[in-house]
């Protein structure tokens, strides 16, 4: 568990650094369409909005962008229609991958993301291939100087968390999918907005690799992330303690 908190505050703070804040704004709007679309637009009724909606407050996209998505496909204005698609397989050193994606076209996306696989050392799957190794979970991120680790664990106990991971990287806080959008609020009002709140695929098991794999594998998750197509990207990948502190430099 605390290799994953390692890994997913490093790429969310590298993706902080190296994407442009339009496309991450472009992927979150996304979801929103698709969660609004194949539910209600009543966030009250439908938890996968809510959970969108959490994730675009964490992201700190602007409230009008959220309500103007929105209300453009529930008033019918919105034609867009996005296919959901997971791919999964094989990254360096035997780390398993796992990739969301939210297209219009999957011939495209399919070829962009095999050829990510393929050019970085990875071998692409069926699907579930890797999917097995995983649980589903609501993780919620803060930065390690919003409180104290037992700060947090108090605050997350009290939120309805099921578990805390808390390193000099940060705290991140684990919870049900079901509960992401409750405990999200709960934390809120304690700790302030969080650096990240979404549902993700959680490894139940690590696996280490050497550092020339690592390097390979972060290359090739970033490629995966820089597809416009590609929602989230999820390894079961541990970092050491050296490799992390030289990769957030």
């Amino acid at each position: 568990m605390a290799g994953h908190s390692q890994f997913s505050n490093i790429m969310h703070r590298k993706g902080a650094q190296d994407k442009k804040r339009a496309k991450i704004f472009a992927k979150l709007i996304r979801e929103v369409t698709v969660a609004t679309r194949t539910g209600m637009p009543d966030p009250n009724a439908n938890p996968r909005l809510r959970s969108a909606i959490v994730a675009c407050r964490a992201a700190n996209m602007p409230k009008d962008n959220i309500d103007r998505a929105i209300k453009k496909v529930a008033g019918g204005d919105n034609d867009e229609t996005y296919d959901e698609i997971r791919y999964e397989g094989y990254g360096p050193g035997g780390s398993a991958i796992i990739v969301e994606a939210l297209t219009d076209n999957r011939n495209r996306t399919a070829s962009d993301v095999r050829t990510a696989f393929a050019k970085n050392g990875g071998n692409l799957g069926e699907t579930g291939a890797v999917s097995f190794m995983f649980s589903k979970k609501g993780l919620i991120s803060y930065p390690s100087e919003v409180k104290s680790a037992d700060d947090v664990f108090e605050a997350a106990l009290s939120a309805g968390a099921e578990d805390v991971i808390s390193d000099q990287s940060g705290h991140n806080i684990y919870c049900s999918v079901d509960e992401l959008h409750i405990v999200a609020d709960n934390l809120t009002n304690v700790l302030g907005d969080p650096d990240a709140a979404n549902v993700i695929w959680h490894p139940q098991n690590m696996v280490k690799i050497d550092g020339i794999n690592m390097q390979k594998v972060l290359i090739l998750i970033e490629s995966l992330e820089d597809n416009d197509d590609v929602q989230r990207v999820f390894s079961n990948i541990e970092f050491s303690a050296d490799l992390m502190s030289e990769l957030m430099d």
